[in-house]
């Protein structure tokens, strides 16, 4: 009798997982990838949060933050190092009260069901090969600030890093803070690399640190290669020594 009600309630449990994927993918399928959203959702922000959730237990993550209390209570910049596709994901689930909007390539907005929902959550494609459209999307990214809609995260090597340090910083991101007249937190994520190598026999240990807090004034007031020499120099002495495991 014990095992039928334990059998029972694995199924139950199977049946409900299911039929949140299934909400999820329904969900995906009312989002207008033509449109540009004026306004985040709170309905799809909770379907990206408690769906990334899921899947850190799953991976078997283990998150150690350390500094999110020296992030400001209003809008900012976030600018972090990117070491792997697991860094946004995390970064968007740790952050989750601040309702980041991230400036992401294009491919990612491709990806089935999710690139959908980031969409949706005012996430930006950004045009590396087109100067003008890139213009257009740190524009689109001050807005969002400036109408207090989200925080704005972005990735100043422009792209994965998949050796130690640092690739070289894309400044213009800095324009972003600076016109939005908001400070920079800049952001270590550590660990993040190791993931898809220790799964499913090893947990993994994401590190995810806020280093620092640039005051508005400060940033405004700097020249966007000089700031991007000082994030670029807290981001190394933050990271030297490698991966923690």
């Amino acid at each position: 009798m014990v095992w039928v009600i334990i059998l029972w309630v694995l199924l139950g449990i199977v049946a409900l997982f299911f039929a949140y994927i299934l909400l999820i993918v329904i969900s995906s399928l009312f989002v207008n990838m033509k449109k540009e959203y004026p306004c985040e959702s709170r309905y799809y922000r909770f379907l990206l949060n408690s769906s990334t959730f899921l899947a850190s237990k799953l991976l078997r993550i283990k998150l150690h933050v350390t500094g999110a209390e020296k992030l400001p209570k209003g809008r900012f910049l976030l600018v972090s190092n990117h070491r792997s596709k697991f860094d946004p994901i995390l970064s968007w689930l740790v952050f989750g009260d601040c309702q980041l909007a991230f400036i992401s390539k294009p491919e990612n907005f491709k990806v089935p069901v999710y690139g959908r929902i980031i969409h949706r959550l005012c996430f930006m494609a950004i045009d590396r090969e087109n100067p003008r459209n890139a213009v257009k999307t740190i524009n689109r990214a001050i807005d969002l600030i400036n109408r207090d809609v989200a925080c704005v995260a972005v990735y100043p090597e422009g792209t994965r890093n998949f050796e130690a340090g640092l690739l070289p910083f894309h400044n213009a991101m800095f324009k972003i803070a600076q016109k939005a007249n908001v400070p920079v937190a800049v952001v270590t994520v550590k660990g993040t690399y190791e993931i898809q190598k220790n799964f499913p026999l090893h947990r993994s240990h994401v590190y995810i640190d806020v280093v620092d807090v640039i005051p508005a004034d400060e940033v405004k007031g700097t020249k966007t290669a000089i700031l991007g020499d000082k994030v670029r120099e807290q981001m190394l002495s933050h990271l030297d020594g490698g991966e923690q495991q």
